[in-house]
């Protein structure tokens, strides 16, 4: 017998801690998240929103739209979706023209807008920025001032304005921190944009009617100021960055005018210096010190390939000329536009910071007022940014569920009537023992509602009729556990092992076979996961979530039920409703082989399991010679018993 010391009531508690827990971090995230008490439905089950996405060239590339465009489109598009913590979408070409991005249940706007924003990502040298909207009591301020000074407030440039003016400096660096909307505070926003007519005064250095898009003198690189053309002064002087039209990006050799998200500051941005293509990662995390330790403020991490390594530290260096520092070293507060650069999406700035140090090796980061929430989704668009293609939003409609909750009803019922079916048949099979199967169904399915319930609110998880469908086959695998745990007890019931060893050889035996099954599907489950898209993901998610709860269920309560149970005089005894009942298992009768050759009766066995301590200290005290003895008495009683004597014991006993 072994002597482990057993705690099945320890594993219970376990349990039931976990799965308290698990209900309470549901209340919890419903009242304070209002996370659903129910798992979010997917595409088919309760319908969403559908865009249409027509594709463009860029200015720049007119060529046409390929297969494999649309392919890696379709994959961006998916990672963006994913990203954002939305499951279950659907995203297929429709045609070879046109793309259909379906989102289940009610997107927000965030997801929506990362989907729109479907241009090429670039990054660009800032060679001018300035204030795109100003408060109406700064505007009557500046116009006061400038009637007093004879000038024109107009005639200023971004850049010159963001100097002379304190105010305008202050709110230039204030949106640039993503904060122009406190600084706001109640009073309306203006836009700084000029009519034609003033901006075409402005831009025209040599007024003769004419913009011109030349260079004046050749350019050096893409930050030089000889790049400020008199149509690009004009672009930037008759940008309105409060229209909602967007402003599509300019080719990649030429400067551009563009505002940022929050449509307060504009910028007159040099040629492309690194296209989007070339980065590699883009990740969120806590900025570290020279030490290693977190300083509490978050990032974003940038890691460009070969290729962006290089122009992107070919480009750090002509931006990092542009710093400003006082003799200590140290930054000042006015760093000139100039050494600043702009991650263009688009055709809008998501992020322009300044240049801090020359990077080499292609790992910047990029730091400010982040959090983490906003850290990850500039990560996110950073990512998932660059496409092959422009998209225009044909259509963007809610759809209905493509199945309905008719056929989740009958998906639940068919699952409903295959438990019943098994529990029935427990019973009939084990009798007794269908209290821990049925009890382990009951564990495993309140448990596997609490886990799709928390992974629906917390990373957005949504259950598809094909995830019904693992639920359902998830029954099966429970049931299996069980099966070959009970089998594999009872088989040593009918080899004549007393019950409570019995289930402790069994356990040990059973569990290395449950572990390899499992394991078995959860491999299979991930394989399917990585390499499947659509409804196929979601039933390999819900067959990996199942199989890791029924590990849980069979190590934490299916076993520790059992070894309580056995403790009872009903399952202790073999009751022939036990479903232990050796007789009704047809257990060995007469001789039992003991182990080191020893063959004896069954009521010797039993004997000898229930004191195993003593019976090891009077056989290690017994001769070789006086155990064979006592073996040939046990085999001449079994034949006596039998009716018969065999003459080599008679013989063996007279020698």
């Amino acid at each position: 017998m072994s002597t482990r010391k057993r705690r099945p009531v320890r594993s219970l508690v376990t349990l039931i801690v976990a799965m308290l827990a698990a209900v309470a971090a549901l209340v919890i995230g419903n009242t304070t998240k209002g996370t659903p008490l129910v798992p979010s439905l997917a595409l088919d089950l309760q319908g969403g929103t559908q865009l249409i996405l027509r594709p463009t060239s860029t200015q720049a590339d007119e060529r046409a739209i390929t297969e494999e465009d649309l392919n890696q489109a379709i994959s961006i598009i998916r990672n963006r979706i994913d990203a954002s913590g939305v499951s279950e979408s659907e995203i297929t070409s429709m045609g070879s023209e046109n793309i259909v991005v379906s989102i289940p249940g009610t997107p927000s706007q965030e997801t929506l807008d990362l989907i729109r924003s479907s241009s090429q990502m670039n990054f660009r040298p800032v060679l001018q920025m300035g204030v795109a909207q100003t408060s109406a009591a700064a505007l009557k301020q500046a116009e006061a001032n400038a009637s007093g000074n004879g000038a024109q407030p107009e005639a200023q440039s971004g850049d010159e304005a963001s100097q002379s003016d304190p105010s305008a400096q202050d709110s230039a660096q204030s949106a640039q921190s993503g904060e122009s909307a406190d600084s706001a505070q109640s009073d309306e926003m203006i836009s700084t944009a000029l009519d034609e007519a003033s901006a075409m005064t402005l831009a025209d250095r040599n007024q003769d009617g004419v913009l011109s898009d030349t260079p004046e003198s050749e350019p050096e690189n893409a930050s030089s100021l000889a790049w400020v053309t008199e149509q690009a002064l004009f672009d930037f002087y008759t940008l309105d960055c409060t229209a909602q039209a967007s402003n599509q990006e300019g080719p990649a050799d030429k400067p551009f005018a563009a505002c940022d998200e929050n449509g307060s500051i504009k910028y007159i941005l040099g040629p492309v210096t690194v296209a989007g293509a070339n980065l590699d990662t883009a990740s969120a995390g806590q900025i570290t010190n020279s030490t290693g330790q977190t300083t509490g403020q978050w990032g974003v991490d940038l890691q460009f390939d070969s290729e962006g390594t290089q122009a992107f530290a070919e480009s750090s260096k002509i931006l990092y000329s542009f710093h400003d520092q006082d003799p200590e070293g140290k930054s000042l507060m006015n760093t000139p536009d100039r050494n600043h650069f702009a991650v263009v999406l688009d055709g809008t700035v998501i992020t322009a910071p300044s240049m801090n140090a020359i990077i080499s090796d292609g790992r910047a980061q990029i730091s400010g007022s982040f959090t983490a929430k906003s850290a990850s989704a500039l990560a996110n668009q950073l990512s998932f940014g660059s496409l092959p293609l422009n998209f225009e939003v044909q259509s963007e409609q809610r759809i209905s569920a493509t199945l309905g909750s008719d056929h989740l009803e009958k998906g639940l019922l068919a699952g409903l009537i295959g438990l019943l079916l098994v529990i029935v048949y427990l019973i009939w099979q084990y009798r007794g023992l269908a209290i821990i199967s049925g009890g382990s169904l009951v564990v495993a399915a309140v448990a596997t509602y609490l886990v799709i319930t928390l992974l629906s609110g917390g990373i957005g998880y949504r259950l598809s009729l094909a995830g019904v469908a693992g639920l359902i086959m998830a029954v099966g695998v429970t049931a299996d556990s069980f099966i070959v745990y009970f089998e594999r007890v009872r088989d040593e019931v009918r080899d004549g092992r007393p019950l409570q060893a019995a289930v402790d050889e069994g356990w040990d035996r059973a569990k290395r076979t449950i572990v390899v099954s499992d394991m078995v599907n959860i491999v299979a489950a991930v394989v399917l996961y990585l390499l499947a898209v659509g409804g196929v993901q979601g039933f390999a998610f819900t067959l990996g979530v199942t199989t890791v709860i029924d590990l849980f269920v069979i190590f934490m309560f299916t076993h520790p039920m059992m070894e309580l149970l056995i403790a009872t005089r009903f399952f202790g005894e073999g009751h022939p409703l036990s479903g232990l009942d050796p007789e009704h298992l047809g257990a060995k009768s007469g001789l039992v082989y003991a182990g080191r050759g020893r063959v004896v009766s069954r009521g010797s066995l039993d004997s000898s399991d229930s004191s195993s301590a003593s019976s090891k200290g009077s056989e290690a005290g017994t001769s070789i010679a006086a155990r064979r003895r006592q073996e040939r008495l046990a085999r001449q009683e079994a034949l006596k018993a039998k009716g018969g004597v065999s003459a080599t014991d008679t013989q063996g006993d007279k020698r």
